[in-house]
C-alpha cells in the first residue's frame, strides 16, 4: 500500500493558498488551516486560530508527517511551531521565517526543522532574468544557483539538429526534462538512442552561470578614489574657492613686496605676506622700509587676509567635522553603462545586490527612505545608491539609465513599481524592465496590458520551492515547469534503497527520474560515465523529478523497502 505523505499547511495567505494548490495538484494529501473564511466550502480546509491545540488536532496534526508554516509573520509561525511540536514531537516542520539568521540557528538546534525565506528563494530568479535567462527555478549546485529555464526549439534555435547525447555530456550544463515534438520519447530515451532535436521539442534544463571577471583591486581602488572626489565635489566646492582665493592673495602679496623693493628676497617677502595675512607676524621691516602706497597695500591686505582666513577656517572646520571628509573616503562612483538598476532597497532588493554582487555585475541601487534599515548593508558591500524616488524621471536619469543594462522595481508596493517601470520605459524604451508585483493575477494582467520584459510575483516564484521542501525533504532546487512542479533531491544509497544495485539508465527510466549526478568514493560522476554507473553502498544520488511520482521513487522495489534519509 502506498502510503501518501500528509501535509498541513497553516496560513493560507497569498502565498499559503498558492503553496496548499500546489500540493493539490500534485495529488498531495494537504490539508490547510486558514483564520479567515475561504469563498467556498472545502472539508479539507479547517477555518481557526492557528496557534490553538484544537484547530491543530482538528487538522490532524497526531498523523501528519509535515507541518508548513507559511505565514508573514515570525512571532506567529513559531508559536505554530512550539504548539505543534509539544503535540507531535516527531513532525517535520518546513517554516517561513523573515529573520535568516534565526532561521539558520533552528535549523541547527531542532530536529527536521527547516527554515525557508521568500526573499532568498525570488531574489536570484529576479536576478537571472534580468540577466537574460527566462528562469522558472533554480538548483544550488557547487556553491552557486544555477537558473533553470525552459527551451523551445525553432528552426533557427542552435541546437536545432543537436543530439540530445550531445549536450547531455557537459558538464556545465544539466537537462531535467524532454518533451518531443513527434512522439512520446523521454529524456532518458532520448540521450541513450542519441536522438536529434527537432522543430517545437522542447528542453528543460539548467546551465551554470557564467562569473565576470572582476576588476583588478588596485584599478578598482584607483577608480574608486577618483569616483569619491567626484561624489563630493558639490560639498568641497567652497572650500576649493576659499583656498584659491588664500593662495591668490598671498601670491599677490609676495609679488608687490618683491617689486617694490628689489634687495627683498622673495622668501622673506612670503613669510612677511603670509604672516601678515594670518596674523602671526614676522619680518615687519618689509613693510616699515617701503613706501607709503606700499603700507596703505599692506592695511588693505591686513583687512582683506583676515576675512580670508576666516572663512577658510570656518569651512574647513564644517568640511572636517561636518562628515564631509568622511563622505570623501566612503562615496562610490556609479557606474556609467552596462548596469543594472534597482528600485527598491527592501530584503527582496539586498538579496538581488548580493547575487549582482557574487556574479560581478556592476549594479545601482535607489531608495527612497534615507533611513532603511538595507542601506548599511549597500555601504558594507561597496555598492552604490541613490537616496531619492525612483518615480522621479530626473533619479532615474542620475542613475545613468539610458545606459544601464536593466531596470527592476521590487520596492513593497505594486503601484509604485507600476508607476517605476512605466516612467522607466518612457525614458528609455528599449531598457528591459522587470517589475514585482504580490498579486500573481495582477502580475498576469500587467504583463499582458504593458510592454514589460518580465512581471514576477514572489507568491509564484517561492510558492514551488515551499511545496518541494514540503514533499521531498532537504531540496536543493526547484522549478514549476507547464506540467507540474519538479522538485531536485540528494539521496543517500544504502543497501535497504530501493535503486541499490541497480542501473542508472534503467532505474531513471522505470521510476520517472532525471540524474544530474553521482558522487561515488570522493568522485564526481556525470554524463555517459552516469547513465552507465550501478548504484553502490554510500554513493550520493542528486537527481530531478516530477513531485507527483516522488513517492514511487520510495516504493519502487514491490514496496518492500522504506523510504531512507535524503542528504541536501
Amino acid at each position: 500500500m502506498v502510503i501518501v505523505p500528509q501535509v498541513i499547511v497553516c496560513g493560507l495567505g497569498r502565498t499559503g493558498y498558492h503553496i496548499f494548490s500546489i500540493l493539490k495538484q500534485q495529488d498531495i494529501n494537504v490539508v490547510g488551516i486558514s483564520e479567515r473564511p475561504v469563498p467556498s466550502d472545502r472539508d479539507d480546509i479547517i477555518v481557526g486560530d492557528i496557534r490553538l491545540e484544537k484547530t491543530l488536532i482538528a487538522a490532524g496534526i497526531h498523523n501528519a508527517q509535515t507541518l508548513l508554516l507559511a505565514s508573514n509573520d515570525d512571532a506567529l509561525n513559531l508559536a505554530v511551531m512550539t504548539q505543534a511540536r509539544l503535540l507531535n514531537p516527531n513532525i517535520r516542520i518546513v517554516n517561513r521565517l523573515f529573520n535568516s539568521r534565526l532561521g539558520e540557528r533552528l535549523d541547527r538546534t531542532l530536529p527536521d526543522h527547516l527554515s525557508m525565506s521568500v526573499t532568498s528563494l525570488v531574489a536570484p530568479i529576479f536576478a537571472f532574468n534580468a540577466l537574460g535567462n527566462r528562469a522558472i527555478g533554480q538548483l544550488h549546485l557547487f556553491n552557486y544557483n544555477w537558473p533553470i529555464e525552459e527551451q523551445t526549439i525553432a528552426a533557427d534555435h542552435p541546437w536545432c539538429g543537436r543530439s540530445l547525447q550531445a549536450l547531455w555530456e557537459n558538464p556545465t550544463r544539466m537537462l531535467i526534462a524532454y518533451r518531443s515534438a513527434t512522439s512520446n520519447m523521454d529524456l532518458m530515451t532520448g540521450v541513450r538512442e542519441g536522438h536529434v532535436l527537432e522543430v517545437g521539442d522542447r528542453l528543460v534544463l539548467s546551465n551554470r552561470p557564467s562569473q565576470r571577471q572582476r576588476r583588478s583591486p588596485l584599478k578598482f581602488r584607483m577608480r574608486r578614489l577618483l569616483g569619491s572626489f567626484v561624489q563630493v565635489r558639490h560639498q568641497g566646492q567652497a572650500v576649493l574657492w576659499v583656498l584659491l582665493a588664500l593662495m591668490l592673495t598671498v601670491g599677490v602679496a609676495t609679488l608687490t613686496y618683491i617689486s617694490s623693493n628689489s634687495e627683498i628676497s622673495w622668501v622673506d617677502a612670503l613669510y612677511f605676506s603670509m604672516g601678515l595675512i594670518t596674523g602671526a607676524g614676522g619680518q615687519e621691516e618689509v613693510a616699515e622700509q617701503a613706501s607709503a602706497l606700499v603700507k596703505v597695500f599692506t592695511a588693505v591686505m591686513m583687512l582683506v587676509g583676515a576675512g580670508v582666513i576666516g572663512i577658510c577656517y570656518a569651512l574647513l572646520n564644517d568640511f572636517i567635522l561636518g562628515m564631509h571628509l568622511q563622505k570623501l573616503w566612503t562615496a562610490i562612483q556609479l557606474p556609467n553603462s552596462g548596469h543594472h538598476i534597482l528600485c527598491g532597497l527592501g530584503g527582496v532588493g539586498v538579496k538581488i545586490l548580493e547575487q549582482f554582487r557574487d556574479i560581478g555585475i556592476e549594479q545601482v541601487a535607489i531608495e527612497c527612505d534615507p533611513n532603511s534599515r538595507y542601506l548599511g548593508a549597500a555601504r558594507n558591500q561597496k555598492i552604490p545608491f541613490l537616496i531619492g524616488d525612483a518615480s522621479v524621471p530626473d533619479t532615474l536619469k542620475a542613475a545613468n539609465i539610458h545606459k544601464a543594462a536593466s531596470l527592476l522595481a521590487v520596492t513593497s508596493n505594486d503601484t509604485v513599481n507600476l508607476e517605476i517601470a512605466i516612467i522607466a520605459k518612457s525614458l528609455a524604451p528599449r531598457l528591459p524592465v522587470l517589475v514585482r508585483v504580490h498579486d500573481p493575477k495582477f502580475a498576469r494582467q500587467i504583463q499582458t496590458v504593458f510592454d514589460f520584459d518580465m512581471v514576477m510575483s514572489p507568491t509564484e516564484l517561492a510558492a514551488p520551492a515551499f511545496s518541494a521542501a514540503a514533499i521531498g525533504g532537504r531540496v536543493f532546487g526547484n522549478c514549476l515547469t507547464s506540467n507540474g512542479l519538479w522538485i531536485a533531491i540528494a539521496t543517500l544509497v544504502t543497501p535497504r534503497h530501493p535503486l541499490h544495485d541497480r542501473r542508472l539508465s534503467e532505474s531513471a527510466a522505470t521510476e520517472g527520474f532525471t540524474p544530474l549526478y553521482l558522487e561515488k568514493n570522493g568522485k564526481r560522476i556525470h554524463g555517459h560515465e552516469l547513465l552507465a554507473s550501478r548504484l553502490e553502498n554510500g554513493a550520493v544520488l542528486y537527481l530531478m523529478m516530477a513531485a507527483k511520482n516522488w513517492e514511487r521513487l520510495w516504493v519502487s522495489r514491490s514496496e518492500r523497502c522504506p523510504r531512507e534519509e535524503q542528504v541536501g
